[in-house]
């Protein structure tokens, strides 16, 4: 099982690690690792991009590009696109695990803006997500209302800037099934995607204003999001709308 570091300490942007298998595939090498600073996507928020560093001699500091990280079972693999047998670490290589911190601080900014958004919403609206998804700076929400307004989204966008000014903390935790499912309204999204048979749920809030089950990295207070722009809303549906947000000082 790989060591997902990355799970219990967001801020972590390298490790080292000793590569545990290899394996080729038409897109390029799968590296897997016994532990990683590399999330691998879930939950609307994209794998990491970054580098492995070749720490043992005989590959001379060569580094190699990793274009994404996925979930294989327990464990995490990461893509080395393009590269061949021969030119990539073999099992029992040490290299050093490197992050783009850049782009993972902003997916992270990203993603609690996001919880923010879905907070207000759930708070003042009591609307459930149907739906969501995030690149680095900008992300969207689906919800289930029936009408929606560039009047309402004025002052959804207001309410969530107000939260975001706060400077309200984010707990990460690891509950047993049913002390999680024992607190109310954890599930926010119209469909329960928890799998069945998980013994443990993590659990993301954002103190004062929103708690749910969640897999994803998150910035440590809301103060790290700044403010966002709502850029956009649109109806996926009769009881379904769309609203898109950017952080403002993305580009």
């Amino acid at each position: 099982m790989t060591d997902a570091i990355c799970y219990r300490d967001a801020y972590a942007r390298s490790c080292e690690a000793t590569v545990q298998a290899v394996e080729a595939t038409p897109d390029g090498l799968l590296i897997r690792l016994d532990r990683t600073v590399f999330y691998p996507g879930g939950g609307g928020q994209p794998a990491d991009s970054g580098t492995l560093l070749a720490l043992d001699q005989v590959w001379g500091g060569q580094r190699w590009q990793v274009a994404n990280a996925r979930k294989a079972g327990d464990d995490i693999v990461h893509l080395l696109a393009g590269i061949q047998p021969g030119d990539g670490p073999e099992p029992g290589a040490r290299v050093r695990v490197d992050i783009d911190w850049e782009r993972r601080h902003l997916l992270m900014r990203t993603h609690t803006a996001l919880h923010a958004l879905c907070g207000v919403v759930w708070r003042d609206y009591g609307a459930q997500v149907t739906g969501g998804n995030m690149e680095p700076g900008a992300g969207r929400m689906d919800f289930e209302f029936e009408r929606m307004s560039g009047e309402l989204v004025g002052e959804i966008e207001a309410k969530v800037n107000a939260e975001l000014a706060v400077a309200r903390d984010i707990r990460v935790r690891v509950l047993p099934r049913d002390e999680a499912f024992a607190i109310p309204d954890l599930i926010r999204t119209k469909i329960n995607l928890l799998p069945p048979g998980i013994t443990e749920v993590r659990t993301v809030e954002i103190v004062g204003l929103d708690l749910q089950a969640d897999g994803g990295t998150h910035v440590a207070n809301t103060r790290e999001v700044g403010r966002i722009r709502v850029t956009g809303y649109e109806s996926k549906g009769r009881i379904n709308k769309r609203i898109r947000l950017e952080i403002a000082d993305a580009g």
